[in-house]
């Protein structure tokens, strides 16, 4: 692999086996590493997918979660990663001595794997992307608007809105993974190569849990929003509207999370 890509892909590593970056996270949590999507992730993503403890946390994932359903989502995934790492060559090969690092409209690492089993297990997922404003679906017509401009900004603009979407399998709750894996993804590459300086996630009223990954990171509470998201039946939870919390996270000129 050529020393431009590794310099491209800083401050993540290089799995020189896999030919494929990753960001491994701080001790105690270093056996925790975050790494492109695979295709063996499909497969993998099926148990932990049909855990309420998991799926309760989505709108509407498909449900139960098949092998049908799950490799067309890592099709999905695989493709993105294919024009990721194309991109990330590119900038490699366009570079010249010195010149500043690329910036780019994407992170390319998102599935969260356990390294200290043999086949580095996939335990979760965090994408980061282009927010879809789903606290405005009680007004399409706006919330359309609103999507087609931030989708229109070019990489790199610091008005692109951004989302946090994630999960990680239930035998690894409350061990401080998903906290440290947004930590790192937003301050280690979201920020300083992305210029991302506008994140807004949102989660369902009752998922604490997942309110405290943001929290933990200095996300401010944006705006409370009742009986918004529509949940489709799954197992022993009904059809319902779910109230959201909306968060907030703003970075400064100069990269720096605002107080």
């Amino acid at each position: 692999m050529s020393a431009a890509l590794i310099q491209q892909i800083q401050p993540l590593e290089w799995d020189a086996k896999r030919k494929e970056p990753f960001l491994r996270l701080p001790a105690p949590l270093s056996h925790i590493i975050v790494t492109p999507p695979r295709w063996s992730d499909a497969e993998a993503s099926i148990e932990p997918l049909n855990d309420p403890r998991v799926f309760n946390g989505f709108q509407n994932p498909p449900w139960p979660m098949t092998i049908d359903a799950a490799t067309s989502w890592s099709t999905k995934l695989m493709g993105e990663w294919d024009e990721h790492l194309r991109q990330l060559e590119a900038a490699a090969v366009n570079a010249s001595a010195g010149a500043p690092l690329a910036t780019f409209g994407f992170c390319p690492v998102r599935s969260i794997r356990d390294a200290s089993t043999e086949e580095q297990k996939y335990i979760g997922d965090l994408g980061l992307t282009r927010t879809t404003f789903e606290w405005e679906a009680d007004n399409e017509p706006e919330r359309q608007k609103l999507i087609e401009a931030n989708n229109t900004l070019d990489a790199g603009d610091p008005a692109i809105v951004w989302t946090v979407g994630d999960w990680v399998h239930a035998d690894y709750h409350r061990q401080g993974i998903m906290s440290a894996v947004a930590k790192g993804i937003i301050t280690l590459w979201a920020i300083p190569r992305m210029n991302a300086r506008r994140i807004m996630p949102s989660t369902f009223e009752a998922n604490i849990g997942s309110a405290k990954v943001f929290t933990k990171m200095g996300f401010k509470h944006y705006k409370y929003v009742p009986h918004i998201a529509q949940v489709k039946a799954r197992g022993d939870f009904p059809a319902e509207k779910r109230s959201i919390n909306v968060w907030e996270l703003k970075i400064d000129d100069d990269g720096n999370i605002e107080v």
